[in-house]
């Protein structure tokens, strides 16, 4: 297998490194290939611009979608995006390695997925889901935080941690077509003992072990809607509807 490693943290000594760590030495001691994007040791440019290409479509008026599907074309695209990206198409699995900040990403990820998410190549048009341009690969977050779990949950203070990853889950991840695996946790890290972390990387170890055999979460499939992308369900119960009432 091949595996990309996007890694997002500001502190190289921080725990959240030492999961990307521990999964370079669990991957490729099980006989796999690793490459690790390490964001903040890149200086990675997070901000998505007009800058991004060498020539333009449309020169006067910025639509940065469709100026990625012609920059992917016309190889007018940002050097650093092209790299990312063809790691991006090289792996077969994706992992994203980040601290929850402010209930979400860091902004130097979330950059990251702006910029290398490229449009006509990741998705576009109905290509989204199952259908979306990685159809075929996986992908599973890694995540730390501060919180306890007891913080995370239908009725907790935070509620659902889940509701907080939607957006790189589903919006992200299943939106482009990748199967996703359920996040790996690891909670009140910077408050916690070191034997405490220890049983976390073991259990990230078991995790990355036993991916093979794990099953995805379940996202929409667009077989389950119509060409408008009306659930089927929806449209089968207004046609009874509509009949019922033609009877009437």
């Amino acid at each position: 297998m091949k595996v990309l490693i996007v890694h997002a943290h500001p502190e190289p000594q921080s725990f959240t490194a030492a999961l990307r760590d521990q999964a370079i030495a669990t991957l490729q001691g099980q006989g796999h290939e690793v490459q690790v994007s390490d964001l903040y040791a890149m200086q990675w440019n997070p901000v998505a611009s007009a800058a991004d290409f060498s020539t333009r479509e449309n020169p006067d008026y910025l639509v940065y979608a469709l100026e990625q599907r012609l920059g992917v074309k016309k190889q007018s695209i940002a050097a650093d995006i092209q790299g990312e990206l063809d790691k991006l198409l090289w792996a077969d699995l994706l992992i994203l390695n980040f601290p929850i900040f402010w209930f979400s990403a860091p902004a130097m990820l979330k950059g990251w997925i702006d910029r290398v998410l490229v449009s006509g190549v990741c998705y576009g048009g109905k290509r989204f889901y199952d259908q979306g341009g990685l159809a075929g690969k996986r992908a599973m977050v890694t995540v730390t935080l501060g919180g306890r779990e007891h913080m995370f949950g239908e009725g907790a203070i935070h509620g659902p941690l889940e509701d907080m990853l939607r957006p790189i889950l589903r919006g992200t991840l299943a939106y482009v077509g990748y199967e996703v695996l359920a996040p790996f946790v690891a909670w009140h890290v910077p408050y916690i003992s070191d034997q405490a972390r220890r049983d976390f990387l073991l259990g990230y170890v078991g995790r990355l072990q036993g991916l093979a055999e794990e099953q995805p979460l379940v996202f929409p499939r667009l077989e389950q809607f119509d060409e408008a992308l009306y659930p089927l369900s929806y449209v089968m119960t207004h046609r009874i509807r509509e009949q019922a009432r033609s009877h009437i």
